[in-house]
Protein backbone atom coordinates (compact mmCIF):
# COMPACT_ATOMS: atom_id res chain seq x y z
CA UNK A 1 0.00 0.00 0.00
CA UNK A 2 1.23 3.48 -1.03
CA UNK A 3 2.26 5.59 2.16
CA UNK A 4 2.11 9.10 0.64
CA UNK A 5 -1.42 9.93 0.24
CA UNK A 6 -1.15 13.74 -0.47
CA UNK A 7 -4.50 14.36 -2.74
CA UNK A 8 -5.40 17.21 -4.94
CA UNK A 9 -9.34 17.52 -6.06
CA UNK A 10 -10.14 19.79 -9.10
CA UNK A 11 -13.64 20.93 -9.55
CA UNK A 12 -15.40 24.13 -10.34
CA UNK A 13 -18.61 22.69 -7.99
CA UNK A 14 -17.59 23.86 -4.40
CA UNK A 15 -20.92 20.70 -3.55
CA UNK A 16 -18.41 18.18 -5.52
CA UNK A 17 -15.03 19.45 -3.85
CA UNK A 18 -16.77 19.01 -0.84
CA UNK A 19 -18.16 15.87 -1.02
CA UNK A 20 -15.45 14.05 -2.15
CA UNK A 21 -13.29 15.40 -0.06
CA UNK A 22 -15.54 14.43 3.05
CA UNK A 23 -15.42 10.72 1.26
CA UNK A 24 -12.27 10.65 1.23
CA UNK A 25 -11.11 11.78 4.92
CA UNK A 26 -14.14 8.59 5.88
CA UNK A 27 -11.26 6.16 3.86
CA UNK A 28 -8.89 7.57 5.85
CA UNK A 29 -7.28 10.46 3.24
CA UNK A 30 -7.04 13.64 5.11
CA UNK A 31 -4.06 15.61 3.27
CA UNK A 32 -6.24 16.80 0.51
CA UNK A 33 -6.40 19.83 -1.17
CA UNK A 34 -9.03 21.74 -3.66
CA UNK A 35 -9.16 23.72 -6.88
CA UNK A 36 -11.83 24.89 -8.62
CA UNK A 37 -10.16 25.11 -12.23
CA UNK A 38 -7.35 24.07 -13.70
CA UNK A 39 -5.37 27.18 -13.69
CA UNK A 40 -5.20 26.96 -9.80
CA UNK A 41 -4.63 23.09 -10.21
CA UNK A 42 -1.85 22.87 -12.59
CA UNK A 43 -0.28 25.92 -10.05
CA UNK A 44 -0.42 23.71 -6.77
CA UNK A 45 0.54 21.02 -8.85
CA UNK A 46 4.00 22.57 -9.67
CA UNK A 47 4.11 23.90 -6.37
CA UNK A 48 3.87 20.71 -4.78
CA UNK A 49 6.56 19.42 -7.09
CA UNK A 50 9.21 22.53 -6.52
CA UNK A 51 8.38 22.12 -2.51
CA UNK A 52 9.78 18.16 -2.65
CA UNK A 53 6.13 16.97 -1.41
CA UNK A 54 4.24 16.09 -4.75
CA UNK A 55 0.47 15.11 -5.02
CA UNK A 56 0.01 11.12 -5.04
CA UNK A 57 -3.36 11.44 -5.87
CA UNK A 58 -5.39 13.74 -8.25
CA UNK A 59 -9.09 13.69 -8.61
CA UNK A 60 -9.69 16.00 -12.41
CA UNK A 61 -13.10 16.99 -13.32
CA UNK A 62 -12.72 17.20 -17.42
CA UNK A 63 -15.09 20.31 -17.85
CA UNK A 64 -13.98 23.52 -16.23
CA UNK A 65 -13.70 27.07 -17.23
CA UNK A 66 -10.55 28.58 -17.64
CA UNK A 67 -8.47 25.44 -18.04
CA UNK A 68 -10.17 22.18 -18.62
CA UNK A 69 -9.05 18.86 -17.16
CA UNK A 70 -7.35 17.33 -20.24
CA UNK A 71 -5.04 20.39 -20.67
CA UNK A 72 -4.48 20.85 -17.03
CA UNK A 73 -3.61 17.08 -16.80
CA UNK A 74 -1.22 17.55 -20.31
CA UNK A 75 0.42 20.28 -18.00
CA UNK A 76 0.52 17.90 -14.92
CA UNK A 77 2.33 15.46 -16.35
CA UNK A 78 4.75 17.85 -18.76
CA UNK A 79 5.84 19.50 -15.58
CA UNK A 80 6.43 15.78 -14.24
CA UNK A 81 8.51 15.07 -16.68
CA UNK A 82 10.39 18.35 -16.30
CA UNK A 83 10.97 17.57 -12.54
CA UNK A 84 12.32 13.88 -13.47
CA UNK A 85 9.98 12.42 -11.62
CA UNK A 86 10.32 8.95 -12.45
CA UNK A 87 7.72 6.48 -14.35
CA UNK A 88 6.44 4.55 -11.22
CA UNK A 89 6.64 8.08 -8.91
CA UNK A 90 4.33 9.87 -11.01
CA UNK A 91 0.39 11.41 -9.70
CA UNK A 92 -1.92 8.81 -10.07
CA UNK A 93 -4.51 11.14 -11.80
CA UNK A 94 -8.08 10.06 -12.66
CA UNK A 95 -10.40 12.10 -13.91
CA UNK A 96 -14.03 13.05 -12.72
CA UNK A 97 -16.65 14.15 -15.20
CA UNK A 98 -20.33 13.64 -16.36
CA UNK A 99 -19.28 12.98 -19.84
CA UNK A 100 -20.92 9.45 -20.09
CA UNK A 101 -19.97 8.99 -23.82
CA UNK A 102 -16.72 5.95 -24.00
CA UNK A 103 -15.13 7.29 -26.63
CA UNK A 104 -14.95 10.92 -24.74
CA UNK A 105 -13.10 8.42 -21.63
CA UNK A 106 -11.32 6.77 -23.93
CA UNK A 107 -9.40 9.79 -25.64
CA UNK A 108 -8.76 11.61 -21.73
CA UNK A 109 -7.11 8.13 -20.64
CA UNK A 110 -5.37 7.32 -24.34
CA UNK A 111 -4.52 11.18 -25.71
CA UNK A 112 -4.09 12.79 -21.75
CA UNK A 113 -2.03 9.52 -19.58
CA UNK A 114 -4.19 9.44 -17.18
CA UNK A 115 -4.90 6.14 -14.89
CA UNK A 116 -8.59 6.09 -14.83
CA UNK A 117 -12.09 8.01 -14.85
CA UNK A 118 -15.19 8.48 -12.64
CA UNK A 119 -18.43 8.85 -13.87
CA UNK A 120 -20.54 11.70 -12.01
CA UNK A 121 -22.63 11.01 -9.85
CA UNK A 122 -21.08 8.15 -8.04
CA UNK A 123 -21.27 6.30 -5.61
CA UNK A 124 -18.55 6.08 -2.34
CA UNK A 125 -18.21 2.95 -3.09
CA UNK A 126 -17.03 3.59 -7.01
CA UNK A 127 -14.37 6.13 -5.09
CA UNK A 128 -13.05 3.40 -2.48
CA UNK A 129 -12.39 1.17 -5.57
CA UNK A 130 -10.28 3.53 -7.30
CA UNK A 131 -8.35 3.85 -3.94
CA UNK A 132 -7.84 -0.22 -3.55
CA UNK A 133 -7.00 -0.53 -7.40
CA UNK A 134 -4.06 2.07 -6.80
CA UNK A 135 -2.70 1.20 -4.03
CA UNK A 136 -4.23 3.97 -1.81
CA UNK A 137 -6.38 1.84 0.72
CA UNK A 138 -6.42 -1.65 1.49
CA UNK A 139 -9.75 -3.37 0.14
Amino acid sequence: MKRLTKTLIVDDSAAVLDIMQAILNDYGIADVSQAVDGSKAVAQFEEALSAGSPYALVFLDIVMPRLDGQEALKRMRAAEKKAKVAPGERATIIMVTSLHSTDDMMHAIIDGDCDDYLVKPFEPAHLLHMLVKYGFRQA
